[in-house]
């Protein structure tokens, strides 16, 4: 007898309109982890979209033009990449871990990951949401 369970398996968790992904990209898919309170990755830019999901903990996530926000486990976040900077990517909370997954996509001959220096942070400021108070 053929199992039907596979049938209602699956949630979405996001489904999104990622810009176009050029011919020969290549993807990456790592597992992050940072202990209690750690700040993560400093500013940081991908050259081409990002998928990720909490898998435990919660990220505190802050893209160029838009608000920090909290990123719990269960929840899936995404990025376009490109000019776009990455401000935090750090945990949340000082009792736990935080851990997550995510894919990139690179295009060809383009390095996965990119810091950005304290120079280009000033002259960009003004795209930066508010910080919370």
């Amino acid at each position: 007898m053929t199992s039907t369970t596979w049938q209602n398996a699956f949630t979405m968790l996001q489904e999104v309109e990622p810009p176009s992904i050029p011919a020969g990209a290549h993807a990456m898919t790592v597992v992050i982890e940072y202990p209690p309170g750690d700040r993560g990755a400093p500013p940081h830019r991908h050259s081409g979209p990002a998928f990720g999901y909490v898998v435990e903990g919660e990220m505190r996530f802050e893209l160029e033009g838009e608000p920090e926000r909290i990123v719990r486990a269960g929840e899936a976040f995404w990025e376009p990449g490109g000019d776009v900077i990455h401000y935090q990517d750090g945990n949340n909370r000082d009792d736990v871990p935080v851990r997550f997954v995510v894919t990139m996509l690179c295009p060809p001959g383009g390095s996965m990951i990119t810091l950005v220096d304290e120079d280009e942070l000033a002259r960009r400021r003004d795209r930066r949401a508010p910080r919370p108070a």
